[in-house]
């Protein structure tokens, strides 16, 4: 465990107590500033899918499908957001309002392996610069349990800087569940960096209008 649960319980404590009261749910977010990173290395171009052990908002991830026959069919009746099939995804081709709308209004892409030379012709220049290119799975996928995996999924990037914030949850969960998140998160990270804990300069932890609460590594 890369921090002690109780430095971790008492930091969400003091977040909690610095957030304030807003007619809204806020999130909870999670800061790591990193030191010694090349930015020009595939270290300094991290971005990971990190399945949380609990939902890190109110609603769920919202998921596009692209597939074809038993795989589209599976996923409707799995209540997937969308599914697209080739004819639909064919038609999306340099439409790039639409494209934008849907990049925008979606959190993950799954598509159907053999589609992917299609999906990056059609999406590729949409998604590729959000970091949301579709997660390629086989036609006999079990897209059931790939969905409930993406509505708890969070993406861990750095963008340019060798800093990383996602959001871990909401204030109103408890202190415990934001807790296993944010490990969830650090194993995660820490695994990726060549120098794990020690590449990691500071932590951070703060809700959408509070103030940052600093965590003792």
């Amino acid at each position: 465990m890369p921090i002690e649960q109780k430095t971790l319980l008492s930091a969400l404590k003091e977040v909690k107590e610095k957030s304030g009261k807003r007619n809204f749910t806020q999130s909870v977010e999670l800061i790591l500033n990193l030191q010694d990173i090349d930015m020009k290395s595939p270290e300094g171009r991290l971005q990971e899918n990190v399945e949380l052990p609990y939902p890190p908002a109110e609603k769920p991830n919202k998921i596009c499908v692209i597939a074809t026959g038993e795989l589209a069919l599976k996923a409707k009746r799995a209540n997937a957001d969308l599914v697209l099939d080739r004819t639909e995804l064919e038609g999306l081709a340099g439409k790039k309002k639409d494209l934008r709308k849907l990049a925008n209004e979606y959190d993950f892409f799954i598509a159907e392996a053999p589609l992917m030379p299609l999906v990056g012709r059609v999406l590729g220049p949409v998604l590729g610069p959000r970091g949301k290119m579709p997660v390629p799975v086989p036609p006999t996928a079990d897209i059931e349990s790939l969905l409930k995996k993406y509505h708890k999924t969070v993406v861990v990037r750095m963008r340019n800087q060798p800093v990383i914030q996602c959001r871990i949850g909401t204030e109103n969960m408890k202190e415990e569940e934001l807790a296993e998140n944010i490990q969830a998160v650090f194993r995660v990270v820490e695994g990726k960096l060549k120098r794990g804990m020690k590449n990691i300069k500071s932590v951070c932890i703060k809700t959408t209008m509070g103030t940052p609460v600093k965590i003792k590594l």
